[in-house]
């Protein structure tokens, strides 16, 4: 039986007045979660906060498939609910946000998201993403059209083509999942962050920081590398 260790942190990031990440840190019931708020300043903080607040309240003692299945209803109900308060302010507003979770337990591990926040494994020193972004660059990318490095300046850089939010009856969450081990490190971030800090220097932190205090480390590093956006890291430790 698996045991956990995360830290979180956020930041409004040197470039920003305000904060419209958020995230969940519950060891105590084997998740997390980061949200990225999207379509301005109130709405995405809403949003993400909105995302926060659904699954921040999610029961204690839950197997796995009940756990991944209230998750899953919660986000969908806070989908529609902020499809239904766009519509209330404009037919041309967008109150959305990017979700990254990961849900741990027993040897098991399950992540979902939908937009471009990204989950990381570190296993055995080596750092592999685990999700596939949402969005027109890694489309492009797919495509064949640009490269890795040519996305990272691309004009349409932040265009995302999936949200919690969006204009879909329902949204879709991508899932992968995997069996845990003793030692693994997971990082979840917003792409404040991993625009920032490139796979590798995220591989040298995770790597070489101690892990008790792996969110503030990332987070200083994304701030002083003079992050465009708001940055956010939670970090779990299976242990």
């Amino acid at each position: 039986m698996p045991h956990f260790r995360s830290s979180a942190m956020t930041d409004a990031g040197p470039k920003r007045d305000n904060n419209e990440d958020t995230y969940v840190d519950r060891p105590d019931i084997g998740l997390w979660a980061v949200a990225d708020g999207a379509g301005g300043h109130e709405s995405g903080e809403l949003a993400a906060a909105m995302l926060r607040d659904a699954l921040q309240t999610l029961p204690p003692g839950l197997l796995e498939p009940e756990l991944i299945t209230e998750a899953v209803a919660r986000i969908q109900s806070v989908h529609r609910a902020l499809r239904e308060e766009a519509a209330q302010r404009s037919p041309y507003s967008l109150v959305a946000a990017t979700l990254v979770v990961l849900i741990g337990s027993d040897d098991h591990y399950v992540c979902l998201w939908a937009g471009d926040a990204r989950a990381y494994l570190l296993r055995d020193g080596k750092l592999r993403q685990l999700t596939r972004d949402h969005s027109l660059v890694q489309e492009l990318i797919d495509a064949g059209v640009i490269s890795r490095e040519q996305a990272a300046t691309h004009p349409h850089a932040n265009i995302i083509t999936r949200t919690i939010g969006s204009d879909e009856q329902d949204v879709a969450l991508d899932r992968t999942e995997g069996i845990l081990r003793e030692g693994d490190l997971f990082l979840l971030c917003c792409d404040g962050v991993f625009k920032a800090l490139p796979d590798d220097t995220l591989n040298q932190l995770l790597a070489s920081a101690r892990r008790d205090s792996l969110a503030d480390v990332i987070i200083r590093a994304a701030v002083a590398a003079d992050a465009s956006d708001n940055v956010t890291a939670v970090t779990i430790d299976v242990i």
